[in-house]
């Protein structure tokens, strides 16, 4: 096969269809179809020469990509929609000239700068472990952590799913109420995993950004 060819999933989410994870339902379902056959699994295409199709509807032509910075505020949610009614990012944005997907997410009561593009490659290197892209955050805890506690930040501590990773972390100022903000850098993805690791050494945040 041509060096060219790429994942079936990859060339949908490219086309800004759906993400990545839509698509590979798509193809689960058996709603796409590569130059007339059926696919399942994973698939490599050609993006010049395949005639990809979704449900018999040819895959619109290959957008310019795009990259946004978005502020995301306090009390929202990184995700299209939500079956709850809450709000997200998406209500905020409004519209946009392209389908974009956030690249990792922020949790609901978490603001702080959020990409969105509809560059699936880009997204994929800035958020697969592998490539091991520090993110870092500032966090208001309780009580002023000690040198000790850092450390073992540093090191990793236990939570349910497993050791954390080693991180930079470093008291950026005490509260006149005895608290703390603290700067963590970590290259981990986890969910809620700053909320988590300062909860596992006893100094839970209070507003993280």
């Amino acid at each position: 096969m041509s060096g060219d060819n790429v994942r079936l999933s990859k060339l949908i989410s490219s086309r800004g269809v759906a993400s990545r994870r839509e698509a590979e339902a798509l193809i689960s379902a058996g709603r796409v179809t590569c130059d007339g056959e059926g696919v399942k699994g994973v698939v490599l295409v050609s993006p010049d020469t395949t005639d990809v199709r979704i449900d018999g509807k040819p895959l619109p032509p290959a957008e310019e990509r795009v990259v946004y910075l978005f502020h995301k505020p306090k009390g929202c949610l990184t995700t299209r929609t939500d079956p709850e009614g809450r709000k997200t990012i998406f209500d905020l944005l409004g519209d946009l000239r392209v389908r974009v997907e956030p690249v990792g997410r922020l949790d609901m009561d978490t603001e702080g700068a959020l990409l969105l593009t509809n560059d699936g490659s880009l997204a994929h290197r800035l958020t697969h472990p592998s490539h091991r892209v520090p993110k870092r955050y500032i966090a208001k805890v309780w009580r002023t952590p000690n040198d000790k506690t850092l450390e073992r930040l540093r090191k990793g501590v236990h939570l349910e799913d497993g050791k954390t990773g080693p991180c930079k972390v470093r008291v950026v100022e005490s509260t006149d109420g005895g608290n703390a903000r603290v700067e963590l850098t970590v290259v981990e993805g986890r969910n809620r995993l700053v909320r988590r690791m300062m909860q596992a050494v006893n100094h839970p945040v209070s507003k993280l950004r």
